[in-house]
């Protein structure tokens, strides 16, 4: 009879079992990522370009890819021209955002963005101020200043936790010319602040071959819309895209089908960015085929700040090991576009 295993010695079956566990809690532990695609046409009576656009609050930067370009069109360079300006106010009272006159000032008056400097979202308070909804709706609070819920706000904010951040705050105007965002805040340190903006010219750029009906791709015609978003990640870092054999830092190359376009314009704002000026991009990006253009298709691409608490509206945006929550449109000559959202570990599905 053969004898039987003592208690102290190991059973393979239960350390299998172990190494599986670790082996799926390390696997729990890897960032995912979420990324949705759609196409539609500028021209759908159901098209939602304009709304994600506008409800993508807390931009940090902006770049657009137009191929076969090698000076950009006037119009268009104004408007990246106008970016900006947006404010630095450093140690302000949170309970500024909730006054009477701000909320007259600039809530009223158009749409008006702040979000926390130098904060990160998983480990200090971070406070982003939306243009038309908050934890606190201050549209909502505008017409009750007389009532017990305001001064109980308010009491919280300026006496019992009376917290101050550093701020960018960015406005857009609706009305008539009035107080501006420096002497409002002249009392505190508050500085203007203009967007970065990079413009360049690439050369010989391996292009991948799109159709705009084939979001998936088409083997052997076309390239899909999870393909380009990669090789647009590669083209915005500045990689090399021919995959040499002794190259150490990047071994990728552009998909298949492709083709090397001459010269494309690439351009990048860096900053905080408001919606509405984004809106005006895509707007003239889509008039660029206006008129016969040698290139089938241009991109524009946006990314919110890391530690912003929200990406589309009011969904709640995490970091953990990434912090990413961005769209990009590729816009065709017959007015379709693809549409493409990405979110990171922490975050729902986006809209």
């Amino acid at each position: 009879m053969p004898a039987g295993k003592g208690r102290g010695e190991p059973n393979p079956g239960r350390t299998c079992v172990g190494k599986t566990m670790a082996m799926l809690c390390r696997l729990r532990e890897v960032p995912r990522h979420l990324l949705v695609c759609e196409k539609s046409n500028f021209g759908h009576e159901k098209s939602r370009h304009r709304h994600l656009v506008e409800t993508h609050y807390h931009n940090y930067r902006v770049s657009f890819l137009i191929p076969e370009c090698g000076i950009l069109a006037k119009e268009l360079k104004d408007l990246v021209m106008d970016s900006g300006p947006y404010y630095f106010v450093k140690d302000l009272p949170l309970h500024e955002l909730i006054a009477h006159e701000f909320i007259n000032t600039f809530v009223k008056k158009g749409a008006c963005y702040a979000l926390t400097y130098n904060t990160n979202i998983d480990e200090d308070n971070t406070v982003a101020l939306l243009p038309n909804v908050v934890s606190i709706d201050l549209m909502d609070l505008s017409s009750k200043l007389d009532s017990k819920k305001y001064k109980r706000i308010s009491w919280a904010f300026k006496e019992k936790k009376p917290l101050k951040f550093d701020f960018l705050l960015a406005w857009h105007q609706t009305g008539a010319e009035g107080s501006t965002m420096m002497s409002y805040f002249s009392n505190y340190r508050i500085q203007e602040r203009q967007p970065k903006i990079a413009l360049s010219t690439v050369t010989d750029l391996p292009c991948p071959v799109l159709r705009s009906g084939e979001l998936r791709g088409e083997p052997e015609a076309a390239c899909s819309a999870q393909e380009l978003f990669e090789w647009l990640g590669a083209v915005f870092s500045n990689a090399e895209l021919n995959n040499e054999p002794d190259n150490f830092i990047s071994t990728y190359c552009c998909p298949q089908p492709s083709t090397v376009v001459a010269r494309a314009y690439l351009c990048t704002i860096t900053g905080f960015i408001l919606p509405e000026k984004i809106r005006l991009l895509l707007e003239q990006l889509c008039r660029y085929f206006d008129e016969p253009k040698l290139a089938p298709w241009v991109t524009l691409s946006v990314q919110g700040f890391a530690d912003s608490p929200v990406s589309w509206r009011e969904n709640e945006h995490g970091f953990r090991k990434g912090g990413e929550h961005l769209y990009n449109f590729v816009v065709f000559s017959n007015r379709d576009y693809w549409l493409q959202l990405a979110v990171g570990a922490n975050d729902d599905c986006p809209p």
